[in-house]
């Protein structure tokens, strides 16, 4: 079963104009699938076998004689020397576009070899999991035969739903035990995998929360430099985001740490040691739905939208979970688990969004109601699995350049 990805377009309109595309992301996004779908006529050369990777690294013109454009190179990351090569190619012919098509899902080291070899001759694109718009019809279904908990355990991997009958836990251990063997082995001199691999469970706990790299720190036992270290490689393999707070000119002493969210609710209940079963009785449950809801409006605006930001506002006494900046114009989101929001659930997004212009009138709940409806004036309750026709809307004015 192959999905209808959403950033499609803006690859296709990237290799129009550029002579080499980069898609990151996460291991098992789908980035091979997508472009070996959008480009068929690409030799395709993975450099996840050992002996491509040292072709690649060892002897790169050798390679690139062996494999012309138009070529697709997956997990470049593994031969940084190519990169060289690459821009001289390119440089022969910079007016062939979409020549080269490269991946990684290990985005530091992959963004610092662009950076230096190939700025100004590659698009750059990330490739998230599936998100519901992508899902459509298959969503759809699922939803009258399985709960939301459900939906929230087993995750937006695409592996997962085209085999409905792969268990999602036999998918995330073998997901964990490849990223803590290729992934961080080879960014990180880790003694243990075992303590990182702790360290991973000590973040899932905090997913939806401010950063505090001396506590979690403290609970892996390891200094907060290393906790630093660590959880800067678990943002550049894709596993979590930072999401940065917002510094408006309201006249409020405004929280200036950022909040850790994982990228997929599904790796996070796993860590968590959460099942659909246990899920919806679990504390944690609003933060694992709060870091679903900032992956759909993640999805759904910043791989379109690159002119639109996304924040969350907390003050000494007040939080609003999400705040979505188009052009200086802030709309605030809050999310709850509950199909039924309550007057207490949406007063903290009412008191803030009056106490500036710089905020939209209209405000957003996004929770498990069946259909939108209003619950105050300029308040309006949302469905969390249709977060895209809410993005839709509160971007209808906006080009997708």
């Amino acid at each position: 079963m192959l999905f209808k990805r959403e950033i499609s377009r803006k690859i296709r309109r990237l290799a129009e104009h550029f002579p080499a595309i980069v898609v990151t992301g996460a291991r098992q996004t789908g980035k091979t699938t997508l472009l070996r779908e959008l480009f068929p006529a690409h030799t395709y050369v993975t450099l996840d076998l050992p002996r491509n990777a040292q072709m690649a690294e060892e002897a790169p013109e050798e390679f690139l004689r062996r494999f012309s454009p138009p070529l697709l190179i997956d997990e470049i990351q593994y031969a940084p020397a190519l990169f060289r090569h690459l821009k001289v190619a390119i440089d022969q012919d910079r007016e062939k576009v979409g020549a080269f098509v490269l991946t990684g899902s290990q985005k530091f080291n992959l963004m610092k070899e662009v950076s230096d070899s190939l700025a100004g001759r590659c698009g750059i694109v990330e490739l998230e999991t599936l998100s519901c718009k992508e899902l459509g019809d298959t969503l759809l279904s699922s939803l009258k035969s399985h709960s939301n908990a459900w939906h929230l355990s087993r995750g937006f991997y695409p592996q997962l739903w085209k085999d409905s009958q792969l268990l999602s836990s036999d998918f995330y251990s073998s997901y964990i035990a490849t990223y803590l063997e290729r992934d961080v082995r080879q960014i990180l001199n880790v003694s243990s995998l075992r303590d990182f691999e702790r360290f991973m469970r000590a973040c899932a706990v905090r997913s939806g929360q401010l950063v505090n790299k001396t506590e979690i720190g403290k609970e892996t036992g390891v200094t907060s430099v290393t906790a630093n270290e660590w959880l800067s490689v678990l943002h550049s393999s894709n596993q979590v985001t930072l999401l940065e707070p917002f510094f408006g000119n309201i006249g409020k002493r405004l929280i200036k740490s950022p909040k850790l969210y994982f990228n997929d609710p599904g790796l996070l209940c796993f860590l968590l040691g959460l099942t659909s079963q246990s899920l919806e009785a679990s504390y944690s449950i609003g933060g694992v739905w709060e870091t679903f809801v900032f992956g759909e409006l993640k999805k759904n605006l910043m791989g379109h939208f690159p002119q639109t930001k996304l924040w969350f506002y907390r003050d000494p006494t007040q939080e609003i979970d999400f705040l979505i900046d188009i052009g200086g114009r802030i709309t605030a989101v809050e999310t709850k688990w509950t199909e039924i929001p309550s007057q207490k659930d949406f007063a903290t997004l009412q008191a803030v969004t009056a106490t500036s212009s710089i905020f939209e009138k209209k405000c957003y709940v996004v929770c498990r109601t069946e259909q939108s409806f209003p619950i105050a004036k300029n308040c309006i309750a949302l469905n969390g699995f249709r977060c895209h026709e809410f993005v839709q809307e509160v971007t209808a004015d906006l080009s997708l350049e």
